[in-house]
């Protein structure tokens, strides 16, 4: 087989590997990253990168196994959103972690949230109290968005990692 089209080919399949590892093992994997996390990911990375280029280690293989990646990145997200059969199966969709102020313990069972980290998501949106929730999802990108039913409280953006990195930061 061709040198180039043999790392194409290594270099799809991993991509469609990490894709459906990602869907399986969730995207709650992604949302909040710990050390070990970070470890897997670098691992991964490693451990893929030759089942991609095999034995080549040029700075053509690597570039071509770049390119095909960010290729089928980009064709995997055009049919994402022209299909939605095609989104179900790639992407998991949102869920409702509380609704005026009730907490749906068996989606955070579901989801692997614990009531600790649902209440750090409400305290970073500025609400005091989880009853004090009008409504928190827990969004397809592992984000939870949270709506108080206070008008006057400030709505952010919330995100588990960032919010862990930004508090390590405020306490040095």
């Amino acid at each position: 087989m061709n040198p180039i089209l043999d790392i194409v080919v290594r270099s799809l399949v991993v991509y469609f590997f990490m894709v459906i590892a990602v869907r399986v093992f969730g995207k709650n994997q992604l949302s909040q990253l710990n050390a070990g996390d970070v470890i897997l990911l670098l691992l991964i990375s490693n451990a893929v990168q030759n089942a991609m280029v095999g034995s080549n280690s040029s700075l053509q293989g690597g570039i071509v196994a770049a390119l095909v990646l960010f290729v089928a990145n980009f064709v995997v997200k055009k049919f994402i959103f022209k299909n939605q059969k095609i989104r179900e199966l790639i992407e998991d969709h949102p869920y409702i972690l509380v609704k005026d102020g009730v907490v749906y313990q068996e989606i955070l069972r579901k989801v692997q949230i614990s009531e600790d980290e649902l209440e750090e998501a409400v305290h970073e949106h500025g609400i005091e109290n989880v009853a004090d929730v009008k409504l928190a999802i827990l969004e397809v990108d592992g984000n939870i968005s949270v709506i108080s039913t206070d008008k006057n409280t400030e709505q952010t953006h919330y995100s588990r990692h960032r919010t862990k990195l930004k508090r390590k930061f405020r306490n040095q």
